[in-house]
């Protein structure tokens, strides 16, 4: 009996126990709740955070996240109104504002992140289909850059560079929102932003891009080595230019002095020489002695010839006849 009565009160206390429990819940601050009765949501959601109260055994409890949630789109391969295929990468932020209305529809965050998928996705390639390349990657406020910046652009790029943007990328992106924003409401979500994260070349594209960008810096780049072959030959030519006055001036500076100084001994020489005409014979003789004419000539003269006449005079036992200083010659 009093088994009985110990398991009787063990199996109250524990129905107690569950109903204590199974009645009363807590909701953290962030965090959003709806009341399900088999499998039926029942009432308004609950948004305020604390001890709230539900049948026990009966009801359940589903929450939900009042934060933003982030959504991240798969890259996409999109053409533009001019057929140029860029990769589209894009995400945006969303919130659940309804949680009744959302766990009727797709009644995970996951059911949500498909949803959108499938819905911003549509809406990105309806509007970049419908946009040129230029505009999705110039915004609004694009200003054509000053004459001096186009110089060295080719004309193509040139025409391309002064073409006025109607469509910029932060309108297109506002139009993505609002075309989205239509569609979303009826799963309890709102749809708070959009943004391009990411926009490409595909890479067919990508490496005529590339190509055009290496021809154009090549060009550039031929431009500054012509340029500065140009400023190189002018200062070369200058410098020769220069060089040759220089080596004229020193040569006439030098023939000027010479030629003074070889009139100067002409002079000395004549004053020198006019005092005694047979001294200076004399003297003459002497140098063609050493000079030795032409090594490879042969001179045959007779001993009467005046070549030897100055020889012939000074061999021992004859009669010196040397010319002689004028009573006024000095040696100097």
């Amino acid at each position: 009996m009093r088994t009985v009565l110990k398991v009787s009160l063990i199996v109250c206390v524990v129905a107690v126990l569950l109903v204590v429990f199974g009645t009363f819940y807590t909701l953290e601050e962030g965090q959003q709740a709806i009341i399900v009765q088999f499998g039926r949501p029942v009432g308004e959601p609950v948004t305020a955070a604390g001890l709230h109260l539900k049948l026990p055994l009966v009801h359940e409890v589903r929450r939900f996240e009042k934060r933003l949630l982030i959504w991240d789109g798969d890259p996409n391969q999109i053409p533009t109104k001019g057929r140029e295929f860029i990769w589209i990468d894009t995400t945006a932020r969303w919130r659940i504002t309804n949680a009744k209305t959302f766990l009727e529809s797709v009644a995970t965050e996951a059911g949500a992140q498909s949803r959108l998928n499938d819905i911003i996705d549509s809406v990105v390639r309806d509007q970049v289909s419908s946009s040129e390349l230029i505009e999705l990657v110039r915004s609004a406020s694009w200003q054509v850059p000053k004459e001096e910046a186009l110089e060295e652009v080719p004309a193509e790029r040139e025409e391309e560079l002064k073409k006025q943007v109607s469509r910029g990328r932060e309108e297109i992106t506002r139009t993505i929102l609002t075309e989205a924003r239509k569609i979303i409401p009826q799963y309890g979500i709102e749809l708070v932003d959009v943004r391009i994260k990411r926009l490409d070349y595909v890479e067919s594209v990508r490496e005529k891009v590339y190509a055009r960008m290496i021809s154009e810096r090549k060009r550039i780049a031929a431009q500054f080595r012509s340029e500065g072959e140009g400023r190189s030959a002018e200062i070369l030519g200058t410098m020769e230019k220069e060089l040759r006055l220089i080596r004229s001036t020193a040569y006439r500076q030098v023939q000027e002095i010479q030629g003074k100084a070889d009139a100067a001994a002409t002079r000395i020489y004549g004053e020198a020489f006019s005092r005694d005409s047979e001294f200076y014979t004399f003297l003459r003789t002497l140098e063609v002695y050493g000079e030795k004419a032409n090594k490879n000539s042969v001179l045959i003269l007779t001993t009467d010839s005046d070549f030897y006449r100055y020889v012939k005079q000074a061999i021992p036992g004859s009669e010196p006849r040397l010319p002689t200083l004028g009573p006024r010659a000095t040696i100097r």
